[in-house]
């Protein structure tokens, strides 16, 4: 039996942009190992650094998350109204610096126009079909909505419903959702 200790575990981050609109939503659930320590915990964040909107959602260890938030939240002062190069560079610096390679999170960030997946890997992934989704519980919710894409629910409903059918089969996800809508 290992003696580490049991580490955060997941949750669930979805994006989904229709109708000219992003909504992100993500649950609150904070686990340690086994144990549910918080259930209503904000994992979607509107950022508004020199008066840009950016909402940002985090999967993986709140710290680190909240660690690449401030960094992001740096880089796009230092490059107003240019996600997609802000985003680049923090994966970048994520990529190369060996503090931040350390760092165990995802993000989901988008301004309206653009729909981003940042991971430590050194990605910025603009998905496919109009969703994204990170966490323990994010391919449930993503193939979710991508059923339901093509049917007359707005974004916010769709992200809704998906996250619902997330929670029900991801023991690492509740419905209590945080959720922020931007339009493009």
């Amino acid at each position: 039996m290992s003696n580490e200790f049991p580490g955060w575990h997941g949750t669930t981050i979805i994006a989904v942009r229709k109708g000219g609109e992003v909504v992100v939503a993500g649950d609150g659930q904070v686990s340690l190992g086994q144990t549910v320590i918080k259930g209503t915990a904000r994992k979607v964040r509107r950022l508004s650094p020199g008066g840009y909107d950016v909402v940002a959602g985090f999967a993986g260890s709140t710290a680190d998350a909240f660690t690449l938030l401030e960094r992001l939240e740096t880089k796009l002062e230092a490059t107003p109204g240019q996600l997609q190069r802000a985003c680049v560079e923090l994966a970048k610096d994520w990529r190369t610096d060996k503090y931040l390679q350390k760092l165990e999170a995802m993000l989901i960030v988008t301004d309206g126009s653009q729909l981003y997946v940042i991971t430590g890997a050194g990605d910025v992934l603009e998905p496919e079909h109009d969703v994204a989704a990170i966490g323990s519980g994010g391919n449930y919710a993503l193939a979710a909505a991508r059923a339901m894409m093509d049917s007359d629910k707005t974004a916010e409903q769709v992200a809704r419903a998906a996250m619902a059918i997330a929670a029900d089969i991801c023991v690492y996800t509740n419905g209590s959702l945080t959720v922020e809508a931007i339009s493009a």
